[in-house]
């Protein structure tokens, strides 16, 4: 395996920061999650930023620091936000500079993952399978676009997982 950069990319509630902190810990590599970056960065919760900055405004920030953590950090399992994909540049980005893990989930293990989920801007709704959905049917071809790999991360635990998902990145 090259030791380019491994972006785990798939929809909110996949499992993108808990696996990527397994497959991280497996490859003896830095983990870096882009909200928590964001977060981090800006003193301030994702759901601070969409009420302040609108989506507009937190796209904005989440390409920024997706390109600083390509710029600045060796080798890393970097988890994206589950809305990456949604600019071009972004997936450009993404694709030219490393490996792409699409991790997906079937549309009812998402909605039980995120049936009491009060974290998420976009799922703060009465309707959280509708907004699923929806977000599913316009990001699903784009993670497909830009993926190298997908994989379901519903073979049980997060340690299981990443360990299936390293033995088929060590195939590629």
């Amino acid at each position: 395996m090259s030791e380019q950069h491994i972006f785990l990319v798939g929809p909110m509630g996949v499992g993108k920061t808990t696996v990527g902190k397994q497959l991280a810990s497996l490859l003896h590599r830095p983990f870096v999650d882009i909200d928590a970056e964001i977060e981090s960065r800006c003193g301030a919760d994702i759901q601070w930023i969409f009420d302040m900055e609108g989506e507009k405004g937190f796209r904005e920030r989440e390409s920024k620091v997706l390109q600083d953590i390509i710029d600045s950090n060796p080798s890393s399992v970097i988890a994206t936000g589950g809305g990456v994909v949604m600019s071009a540049k972004n997936r450009k980005v993404l694709q030219s500079s490393g490996q792409v893990i699409y991790l997906c989930a079937s549309k009812e293990q998402l909605y039980e993952r995120m049936r009491r989920d009060k974290s998420r801007p976009l799922l703060q709704v009465e309707d959280r399978e509708q907004v699923i959905n929806k977000l599913l049917e316009v990001r699903d071809p784009l993670y497909r676009e830009v993926a190298d790999v997908v994989f379901s991360s519903e073979g049980g635990s997060a340690a299981r997982v990443a360990k299936v998902l390293l033995d088929e990145l060590s195939k590629h």
